[in-house]
């Protein structure tokens, strides 16, 4: 019995025990979990971002360039993004998304049950069917993913999603959430936003956008490469097909309006484009580089700027073409180099053909391989469309008087009236910049032939030496000593110790003659070297440089060789520096930026800060105020006309007569260096001053007789023949204390007191007849006043037609 007792006490103790110990594993378990629950939300909690600051959140935005006219030229980012508040984003746009992605979202409080319950369900067939599985996110869940967490693919990112989303509901609008998502979602196309992506897929505003378009990027969010509109054709029209029918499902759109947009083809640019218009290449790259000197790259790239320059399209249009243009006509007269490669028609070879790069900007230029020759006649196989043509004969005969054509020659080809031209890339190249000289806007700027082929801008990067382009800043520190237009320098040999390797420098003109005592208007107008050195010598060479750094020409050695042109300075400065020959004799800093305002619209920067203290007044019938001229005054206004008149004789009478076309009050000088290895000619009217440099990027020479007046002239005369319709030339302003004589048939402006000096300064020199003349004739009355012979009189006229007359040759003044 004490026996049965004990079992019985020490069977209920062992019961009672293990209860006891699986109560203290229950309560044990419950006391880890809930641990491990508290570290766990205390780990997801840590690093949790503040959702209240989505309040004042700021995505990056593209910084957006625009011409003076208002054109859009060019786009800085590091996300394409143009931020646009909700009320103006038009209605259809936010009903094709919330049809796409959300339809609820203005019911739900941050998570969507009903909708994650479609997808839960939904998902267990995608899983059946190998289709990809369905989040059930809301726009809110979206927004706190893209903004504040990452992609990654885990239940720590949903929960911390889901948190995020209530949280976000509380702090933020619907409108607020809504403006957030549509600005800030990944639309492919290198678009980050709606408005980006409407500009980059179709070329329209928001407000542009058809019912079809909207529901289109309202397609995008769930794949942009698997609905891309070039390599998924297909995919992309269906997906916003469906869209489109959810639109309607959702009484966002009528049966009539489904039916059209379905009817509708899915039309979008073959690639994004920063700018529709795309001839401000160069002009772009350098308005970026100031900016980010200005600012900082940071603030450029992703500041949202509106910045405004100085560019006028039309202009810089023409003076894309016609640097172009030069440049393949210079090409053109140094012969065919042959094919670019060689093909044997094997299969493929059209798009192999394809993948060379041809210059952007002539559209129109084909790759083409040669199929036929038979003396001139040359039959060409278009790589595009397999179209088979023949070449201009007369493309074919220049080809082939320099290198043979031969079958299978890999050639660029640009149809022509049935025909095709041959075409090849020069490989010379230049500058054009145009600037307005009474501001110092860039109007117009071109750095190279290609921006695509090399983003290299000759206009502001290239030092070279400008030749006689130089000899006007020479002249113009004579003027402001004791020299006048009217003054004599003697033309005559001259020698120097010092030159290379230790012997003479002795400057020669290029006719390799001497016409004896000139007037320096003379001297200027048909670039005479020795009087140039002659005449710096005297008024000394300290003072040449001294002007020409005041004038903005850049930093020179104070050597002789250095006044016909041995320095070095780059297009932008010179164009610059010759701009105070035109607006009175200031100095004008050239810039191609206006204005810039931050994403809020402050005005950050404005070019021009001359201040105005009473323009703010009301009209009381006096004279309106009058803003001080920009620029410091670096030569006296009677020497800057001194200056713009002699140039402009070099255009009606000396090396630039070619360009005598383009009327009256145009002037400008040529330039030409050692060895022909660079052609300049900087010319003018009253608003607009035009640099143009020609030259191998290796300084190589560019052949004989490719002068300043042959090779660059012509580009100023294409571009100035439109800018004229602009800008009509006027008279050079006349300084009012200027005295005014007429010497040797040409009226001349003089400081007060020197034309008294100039019957004494002046040499017998026999009337010089106005307007176009014959060059020899010229040579023959110079060389006769040099040996003091009385003049002889001019050939009689013929009955007959003379030949045409040959216009003054550029005396090459940087052949030193």
């Amino acid at each position: 019995m004490p026996l049965k007792r004990f079992s019985d006490i020490k069977g209920l103790n062992i019961a009672e025990r293990w209860f006891v110990w699986a109560g203290v594993a229950l309560l044990g378990g419950i006391t880890v979990a809930g641990l491990v629950v508290t570290i766990y939300a205390a780990w997801l909690f840590h690093d949790l971002p503040d959702a209240s600051e989505l309040a004042d959140y700021r995505p990056a935005t593209a910084t957006r360039v625009y011409a003076g006219d208002g054109t859009l030229i060019g786009e800085f980012s590091d996300e394409r993004r143009i931020y646009v508040p909700y009320d103006q984003i038009p209605l259809p746009v936010i009903q094709a998304f919330l049809a796409a992605e959300d339809r609820n979202f203005f019911e739900h409080g941050g998570i969507d049950v009903s909708g994650l319950g479609r997808a839960m369900f939904k998902n267990v067939f995608n899983a059946v069917s190998g289709r990809r599985l369905e989040g059930g996110s809301t726009i809110t869940q979206q927004v706190a993913k893209n903004v504040l967490l990452t992609n990654e693919s885990s239940l720590n990112r949903k929960v911390k999603e889901a948190i995020l989303a209530n949280r976000l509901e509380a702090s933020l609008t619907k409108q607020q959430i809504l403006e957030l998502y549509l600005n800030e979602i990944f639309l492919g196309y290198r678009s980050y936003g709606v408005a980006a992506a409407a500009y980059n897929y179709f070329g329209k505003s928001l407000e542009q956008l058809t019912p079809a378009e909207a529901a289109f990027l309202a397609a995008l969010p769930k794949g942009p490469n698997n609905y891309h509109p070039k390599r998924h054709p297909a995919a992309a029209q269906g997906r916003r097909d469906w869209v489109l029918r959810e639109m309607e499902e959702n009484g966002f759109l009528t049966e009539a309006q489904l039916q059209t947009a379905l009817a509708t083809p899915l039309a979008t640019q073959d690639a994004p484009r920063r700018a529709q218009y795309a001839d401000a290449d160069f002009f772009v790259e350098e308005a970026r580089r100031q900016a980010i000197a200005r600012f900082d790259a940071e603030r450029v790239n992703r500041g949202g700027y509106y910045i405004r320059t100085t560019l006028d399209p039309s202009l810089q249009s023409a003076a894309r073409d016609a640097l172009m243009r030069g440049l393949e006509n210079y090409d053109r007269r140094h012969g065919w180099r042959g094919p670019w490669g060689t093909t044997d028609f094997a299969d493929g070879w059209q798009e192999r053909a394809l993948e060379e790069t041809r210059p952007p900007e002539r559209r129109s230029w084909e790759a083409a391989a040669v199929e036929s020759v038979s003396g001139n006649t040359v039959r060409v196989r278009s790589a595009r469309d397999d179209r088979t043509e023949t070449l201009l004969t007369a493309d074919a005969a220049w080809a082939n008087a320099n290198r043979q054509l031969r079958r299978g020659d890999l050639i660029f080809v640009e149809p022509r009236n049935g025909q095709y031209a041959l075409k090849q890339v020069p490989q010379v190249n230049g500058a054009l910049v145009a600037i307005e000289p009474q501001s110092g806007r860039v109007l117009a700027m071109v750095g190279g032939y290609s921006y695509a082929l090399s983003s290299f801008n000759r206009a502001t990067q290239a030092n070279r030496q400008p030749g006689s382009a130089f000899k006007p800043f020479v002249y113009a520190a004579a003027l402001e000593g004791d020299y006048t237009p009217a003054s004599i320098v003697l033309d005559a040999p001259i020698s120097f110790a010092g030159g290379p390797n230790g012997t003479r420098w002795s400057p020669e003109n290029y006719s390799r003659q001497y016409y004896g005592p000139q007037t320096l208007r003379r001297g200027l107008e048909l670039s005479r070297n020795v009087m140039t050195v002659r005449l710096a010598q005297d008024i000394g060479m300290t003072n040449v440089v001294s002007l020409a750094e005041k004038m903005g020409v850049g930093t020179m050695q104070p050597n002789l060789s250095v006044s016909l042109g041995a320095g070095e300075t780059t297009p932008y400065r010179l164009t610059a520096a010759y701009a105070a020959f035109i607006n009175g004799g200031r100095r004008i800093n050239p810039y191609l930026i206006e204005m810039v305002q931050d994403r809020d619209g402050e005005t950050i920067f404005r070019a021009d800060d001359r201040r105005c203290r009473e323009c703010g007044r009301p009209f009381s019938g006096q004279e309106s105020p009058r803003l001080e001229a920009r620029g410091e005054q670096v030569i006296d206004p009677i020497t800057a006309y001194q200056v713009s008149s002699m140039l402009e004789g070099v255009v009606q009478r000396g090396t630039a007569a070619s360009a005598r076309g383009l009327g009256r009050w145009v002037g400008g000088k040529t330039g030409t260096t050692n060895e022909y290895r660079s052609a300049w000619f900087v010319g003018f009217s009253s608003d607009i001053v035009v640099g143009v440099f020609i030259g191998f990027d290796d300084n190589r020479s560019l052949g004989s007789g490719e002068a300043g007046a042959s090779t660059a002239v012509p580009v100023f005369t294409e571009f100035m023949q439109v800018a004229l319709r602009e800008r009509p030339a006027r008279p050079f302003v006349r300084p009012r204390n200027a005295i005014y004589r007429t010497v040797n048939g040409i009226e001349e402006a003089f400081r007060p007191g020197t034309e008294r000096r100039r019957e004494e300064e002046q040499a017998p020199v026999a009337p010089v007849p106005e307007g176009p003349q014959n060059y020899n004739d010229v040579i023959r009355r110079e060389q006769e006043e040099a040996a003091g012979l009385p003049p002889t009189a001019a050939p009689p006229p013929v009955t007959t037609p003379p030949p045409p007359k040959k216009e003054p040759a550029e005396d090459l003044s940087g052949l030193y």
